[in-house]
């Protein structure tokens, strides 16, 4: 199958129930199934509901084309960690990504960029994608964000590369002060940012990303919603969904919309 031109992604976090988490990702199952680009590969979607409704979620979806991962996963693996949830067992109940750092781990439950290190390392570990979020913490120019975005992933990848893994990586660029605004950042800032950590993926050495990354996107999350793709696909290669998303309908929006891209970009659409 040939390289995906879109990731489209949501997480649940704490808002769905587990009942209404498995209606969700049977009601976004039947979208995957039904819509040509997530079928013939040019569309991958995924969805983290928590960790409770993880085995709950991988039985609704089935053998639809929509993979499920989960929110967060332990810096370590098995042993006396009362309460963690080791990449080792996500991996084995079928899970197929997870995300790493987002900025309310960090705020809430103190993550530093050594615990995020470790986090990724485990995740590569045990075959995991990690989808790695990063993100400067006050609106400002997009240079400067880029400066922070650069030097959040290549701590994020330390570990990694100092055990020598590799593998698949997602960055997922969400400006901390766009998480759950009313609207996402403008097109022209997500743009810069996003080319420019595309350009990191390809860099090698230790101020770069290559090496470690055997296959990279970047995504873009906070407050990303229907409409928005049209505005940044040049330069980004899907979207990590908010809120809007937890209604099934946003979902299919998104992806007709990601059809029209392709269509248009002289891919196979709907």
């Amino acid at each position: 199958m040939s390289r995906p031109r879109f990731l489209i992604g949501t997480s649940h976090k704490t808002y769905l129930t587990q009942q209404r988490a498995v209606a969700w990702a049977t009601d976004v199952a039947q979208i995957c199934r039904d819509h040509e680009t997530v079928r013939t590969g040019q569309v991958r979607t995924f969805v983290l509901p928590t960790h409770l409704a993880v085995p709950a979620a991988l039985a609704a979806v089935g053998d639809a084309p929509l993979a499920v991962g989960a929110q967060d996963v332990s810096a370590h693996e098995a042993g006396p960690h009362t309460g963690e949830v080791t990449a080792a067992e996500l991996a084995e109940v079928g899970c197929a990504l997870v995300a790493v750092g987002h900025a309310e781990r960090r705020r809430d439950h103190g993550e530093t960029d050594e615990v995020v290190a470790a986090k990724v390392a485990a995740a590569l570990r045990h075959g995991l994608v990690p989808l790695i979020c990063i993100g400067e913490r006050d609106e400002g120019p997009a240079e400067q964000a880029v400066e922070s975005c650069r030097a959040q992933t290549v701590a994020a990848l330390r570990q990694a590369r100092e055990e020598g893994l590799s593998g698949e990586v997602v960055l997922a660029y969400e400006p901390v002060w766009a998480i759950g605004a009313a609207n996402p950042a403008s097109a022209a800032h997500i743009r810069v940012v996003c080319r420019a950590l595309r350009d990191l993926l390809r860099t090698p050495g230790e101020e770069g990303a290559a090496g470690v990354v055997e296959t990279g996107r970047v995504v873009y999350g906070g407050s990303a919603g229907p409409g928005l793709l049209t505005e940044v696909a040049p330069d980004v290669d899907g979207l990590f969904l908010g809120r809007k998303a937890h209604d099934p309908r946003a979902v299919r929006d998104v992806l007709d919309e990601a059809a029209q891209i392709i269509a248009a970009e002289g891919g196979p659409g709907e």
